[in-house]
């Protein structure tokens, strides 16, 4: 099967969840079939569509790794073309020019809507209209009531069309609610609804997939395609996206960019996992590679109802794709936000990593959690550390340090010798533990103190337990 898709974003702003989404199907059943994957820009709102937002586009699917297989098309771009077409469908009587001043068309669009029919320009049968092929300047010897036009599809009024859809069955209406849609407008430039027929015939595309706000243009479209004796590709219309409370999605729901979720941490791979499973699954397979998805997509395993879209999910197939990673790929995610003071300082990191991991969503959890590894001696207090120290919980710290073996420290000694000193100085764990991460990390959230410590090292443990209990006024 020779399978062409296309993703045709408007540029008017971010690439957004549901775009994202639309991409990836559209990439996955090009891999699945070995076909191509083309990318489209339908930038003919000049007015909403800038420079901006096509490079938010290019930039949040280079990052999902859906680039297109070959140079993007601009639609803006293909004008000539469009108009060509119009002109061509004028000519076989499939479209006609309505020369209905805006008074008329008011007019006309009311007594149609009262009584219950579709547009129907009152110029689609008229033969006294002028001839120019172009949106030129009339002659001096045509009325001025001609001066202007739009071009509109002359719609059927008898039977019906039915599209069978790869994800919403068999769909049918009957032509006689089309109305005679706008293809070229007052100033020559073609409407959505000519362009994408156009472009994606040019393109070559056998499957057009996208989201079921566009089911009902679909049936427009095929008029086109059947006027022009153009073969109709395969449509594919997905459920949209909701938020978890089932209303459409926006970004109330946190639903952003998605290169707001890449400078939020969260890792491309976990984001296209996340996509893939809204509206599509495969058993009972959560985590699902990219391998994987190729092999496994279908269209027939796209449910018909919206999926919902919940970020703390989302989150949370971030942690697992975290923890799924080697410490080395995972430093190096996290190196061009850190600057570790020394050679000692990215050691330390590195001894904690998995402990970091476990505790994180993203990546700059990490980031943010690695702090007080950066640096070597007294960490900076955060205001709920320093509530944990004073006069006695330092006395208890130094005596705790003098009492440590002088020998490199590691987890089990560590746990051994802490457990006998709690107990030969009638000490509790809490009247020790809080205190010690509060000296050494600046804060009382951290990993296991023991872990952190350990990762310290001796020198530099008690380095930081004397030089923070000092700064605080402390004798020692």
């Amino acid at each position: 099967m020779n399978v062409v898709t296309r993703f045709a974003p408007s540029p008017t702003g971010f690439l957004h969840i549901g775009g994202a989404r639309t991409a990836l199907f559209n990439w996955l059943i090009a891999r699945h079939y070995g076909g191509r994957y083309l990318l489209r820009i339908e930038d003919t709102d000049r007015q909403r569509s800038t420079d901006e937002a096509v490079a938010a586009i290019y930039d949040g699917l280079d990052w999902l790794g859906l680039a297109s297989d070959e140079p993007a098309i601009s639609q803006s771009a293909r004008a000539d073309r469009h108009v060509e077409i119009a002109n061509s469908l004028i000519a076989a009587g499939a479209a006609y020019r309505c020369y209905l001043s805006t008074d008329e068309l008011k007019d006309v669009r009311a007594a149609a809507k009262s009584a219950g029919l579709p547009f129907r320009s009152p110029w689609r049968d008229r033969t006294d209209a002028p001839t120019q092929p172009t949106h030129q300047q009339p002659s001096q010897n045509q009325p001025s009531q001609y001066h202007s036009f739009v071009v509109r599809m002359k719609m059927p009024d008898e039977g019906s069309t039915t599209i069978t859809d790869l994800v919403q069955g068999e769909v049918t209406v009957q032509n006689r609610i089309l109305d005679d849609m706008v293809i070229l407008r007052a100033d020559g430039t073609p409407t959505y609804m000519l362009a994408v027929v156009v472009d994606d015939h040019d393109m070559g595309i056998t499957h057009v997939i996208r989201g079921d706000d566009h089911l009902n243009n679909a049936f427009r479209q095929t008029m086109v395609y059947r006027s022009m004796g153009w073969d109709v590709p395969e449509f594919a219309h997905l459920p949209l996206i909701h938020g978890v409370d089932g209303a459409k999605l926006s970004k109330r729901h946190g639903a952003l960019g998605v290169g707001a979720y890449r400078d939020q941490g969260y890792l491309a791979d976990a984001m296209l996992n996340y996509l893939l499973r809204l509206g599509w699954s495969h058993g009972d397979d959560e985590m699902i590679s990219r391998a994987q998805a190729i092999d496994w997509f279908s269209l027939d395993a796209v449910g018909r109802a919206p999926a919902r879209f919940d970020p703390e999910k989302l989150a949370d197939l971030n942690a697992h794709y975290l923890r799924a990673m080697d410490d080395d790929s995972l430093y190096a995610l996290i190196l061009p936000k850190i600057t570790p003071v020394s050679l000692a300082a990215k050691a330390r990191i590195t001894t904690l990593m998995p402990l970091l991991r476990d505790r994180a969503k993203s990546h700059l959890d990490i980031v943010d959690a690695a702090g007080f590894l950066l640096h070597d001696g007294a960490p900076e207090l955060d205001e709920s550390a320093r509530t944990l120290l004073d006069q006695a919980a330092c006395a208890r710290l130094v005596a705790l340090m003098q009492a440590a073996p002088e020998t490199d420290w590691n987890v089990e000694m560590f746990q051994t010798f802490l457990g006998e000193w709690l107990t030969a100085n009638d000490v509790k764990m809490k009247d020790i533990g809080l205190p010690l991460r509060a000296a050494v990390t600046g804060t009382r959230q951290s990993p296991s103190i023991v872990d952190v410590i350990v990762a310290l090292g001796r020198e530099e443990t008690i380095r930081r337990v004397e030089e923070t209990c000092k700064k605080q006024g402390f004798e020692i």
